[in-house]
């Protein structure tokens, strides 16, 4: 591709920091990454393709990127669920463990030895491990001593000074582990209950994003109290040493109903590289501008109010976002959009409206669509998006980015 040996050569040299430094990339619920500027339209060449069913999340460990998701093979090569390939070569590594569900939370430790995964799976390699194992990856073993009693899935996993903290439809719907033994650590007891309706499902905490400090946590799910304060479908927590508390913020926006079918509309989370802002993005349907249904919207982390507003939202018209990524140059967004900018449109384009099917990338500041429109096919959507110092990886269900065959997984370089 063109101005792709540039990238590579970027590429490689990013890699090898990591390699040095023995560190991973940010996790996907954390703040994501600081990039200089919006990465290339133009896709790297020859990234894995993904033969079926879809990527859900990404981490990279040194110069291995680990691709998690509900598939069955990669390359023609049986794949159980989760892959790892070179981050530079792009080669499928031997790394196959052998999982027996969807894998939704990807942590790599500290060290890189091992990684947390989370999932909807029952068991990994045979060893029964439900919802969340930790995997050595050295050995390509499951790791006997972490056993954590979950009663159901894990939909997303991160490590927060030295406590695991994960969520999902488990009883409790977010916990902090003990990273070494999987244990309740009894840091996080809020308790989190209700549903946003009677027909929304589980309760469960689907996503959630922490600060870089640390400091403060936003989950998103299906839920009406957290702490006993009325708090539906999203909410912030202030992070202490030895405690936890609820923060008074709460967006009234949220609590209006988008549709019966999706009572419970909010899909991801991610706080900005100085953890200054938020953005929420959502499903929906095309219900005007009152609510917050098919949009992307930024809230001010500094906002403690009761009647929090956003600063901005960016509406597609009746299309759902799955994922955002937020750089400090852009916010990312993907799902199966087919338009940004489009405050009047109800499932058609409205004035303004600007073509950005299946990803598209925000203004921090203004809140309108930049000009970078690589373009994917829809699908159901785009549910992972995760920046590095080379470049913007993206997960999903379908095969077309910029017009060119990526199945499942693309790679648009710095």
């Amino acid at each position: 591709m063109k101005g792709h040996c540039s990238a590579m050569a970027y590429v490689v040299i990013a890699a090898l920091s990591f390699a040095l430094a023995g560190i991973a990339a940010p996790a996907h619920a954390s703040a994501s990454l600081a990039q200089p500027q919006v990465v290339s339209t133009e896709p790297a060449d020859a990234t894995p393709n993904v033969d079926d069913g879809a990527v859900y999340v990404f981490a990279q460990v040194g110069n291995t990127m680990y691709a998690g998701g509900s598939f069955g093979s990669v390359q023609g090569i049986p794949r159980s669920n989760i892959v790892a390939f070179d981050a530079t070569t792009y080669a499928v590594r031997s790394f196959s463990p052998a999982i027996n569900g969807a894998v939704w939370a990807l942590v790599p430790t500290p060290n890189g030895r091992s990684l947390y995964i989370g999932g909807t799976f029952t068991s990994v390699d045979g060893v029964a491990r439900r919802g969340l194992v930790k995997y050595n990856v050295e050995r390509n073993k499951v790791v006997g001593k972490f056993r954590p009693t979950l009663d159901d899935s894990v939909t997303d996993a991160e490590l927060v000074k030295g406590r695991l903290i994960v969520g999902g439809r488990f009883s409790k719907h977010l916990l902090a582990l003990d990273r070494r033994t999987g244990a309740d650590t009894g840091y996080l007891h809020v308790k989190i209950s209700g549903k946003v309706s009677p027909n929304s499902g589980p309760t469960r905490v689907y996503r959630f994003a922490v600060n870089p400090a640390g400091t403060k946590l936003v989950m998103i799910g299906n839920f009406a109290t957290v702490g006993r304060r009325d708090r539906q479908q999203a909410a912030t927590l202030r992070l202490w040493n030895r405690s936890v508390r609820v923060r008074m913020w709460h967006s009234p926006r949220l609590d209006l109903p988008c549709s019966d079918r999706t009572p419970a509309y909010l899909r991801d989370v991610n706080f900005s590289p100085d953890g200054s802002y938020f953005v929420l993005v959502s499903t929906g349907s095309p219900r005007g501008t009152t609510g917050f249904c098919d949009a992307a919207g930024r809230w001010e982390t500094s906002n403690n109010s009761r009647t929090a507003e956003p600063t901005w939202i960016n509406w597609t018209g009746g299309d759902t976002l799955h994922s955002v990524a937020i750089t400090g140059a852009t916010v990312y967004v993907g799902g199966h959009q087919r338009w940004l900018d489009n405050p009047y449109g109800y499932d058609f384009a409205g004035e303004g409206a600007v073509s950005r099917p299946g990803i598209g990338s925000i203004d921090p500041v203004t809140g309108k669509a930049t000009a970078w429109n690589p373009t994917r096919s829809r699908g159901v959507g785009a549910r992972a998006l995760y920046a590095t110092p080379a470049g913007l990886w993206v997960g999903s269900d379908t095969t077309r980015f910029a017009g060119e065959y990526h199945a499942r997984i693309a790679f648009c370089p710095l």
